[in-house]
């Protein structure tokens, strides 16, 4: 993806907040939320290269239909993110893993009852590791998702299940060790069809 399409993407969905925050007086009774993903049953899995994937997130609700919120991930990965699904199984990995630390801003927007549109900006710290788990050096990714839900509430809209489907894109990634940027090269610096489960409690 483009830089001026991310800065579209970017500029028209932040401007939404302003605009929807000034004309909407609908408040909903429980503002605030924390919540996490689904995927991080996946460190529960017997895995020769488990993600150690790790997420919280802690939300406010500016009115009925805008929403913000604040995410903390971390997590382990040792091919490159772009290779697509039934490219899987004959990509080549890096000679190592990454590991990453990351913080970063989301603005969730429903559309149609809880059908939702959502956008993350995450800044990864990236430590590049050899096979013998020996650090190389370091860089810095921005992680963008874009992403289309639905939100199902609960227990009197105390608990809510979004399940949700989006496009991942990455335009800087930075410092990748020579052996890992030979096998990044391969693929595109997107992917689409990324499915998403994540889950919340409200206050």
């Amino acid at each position: 993806m483009s830089r001026n399409t991310y800065m579209f993407f970017v500029v028209f969905l932040l401007s939404g907040v302003t605009i929807d925050a000034q004309t909407n007086d609908e408040i909903p009774e429980n503002k605030y939320f924390i919540g996490s993903t689904f995927f991080m049953l996946a460190n529960l899995v017997d895995d020769p290269e488990p993600p150690a994937y790790y997420q919280l997130n802690g939300g406010y609700r500016i009115t009925a239909k805008d929403v913000v919120s604040i995410e903390l991930i971390t997590w382990t990965y040792y091919e490159p993110l772009g290779v697509p699904f039934n490219k899987k199984k004959t990509a080549s990995n890096y000679p190592g893993k990454v590991q990453s630390y990351g913080a970063g801003l989301a603005y969730k927007r429903f559309i149609w009852k809880e059908a939702f549109v959502q956008f993350h900006a995450t800044a990864f710290h990236q430590d590049y590791l050899d096979k013998s788990g020996r650090k190389i050096q370091s860089g810095f990714q921005l992680f963008n998702t874009l992403r289309i839900g639905y939100q199902f509430q609960f227990f009197d809209n105390r608990v809510f299940l979004a399940p949700s489907i989006a496009c991942t894109f990455w335009p800087v990634n930075t410092h990748l060790p020579s052996s890992f940027q030979i096998q990044e090269n391969k693929w595109n610096g997107f992917f689409i069809g990324e499915p998403g489960l994540h889950f919340g409690i409200n206050f």
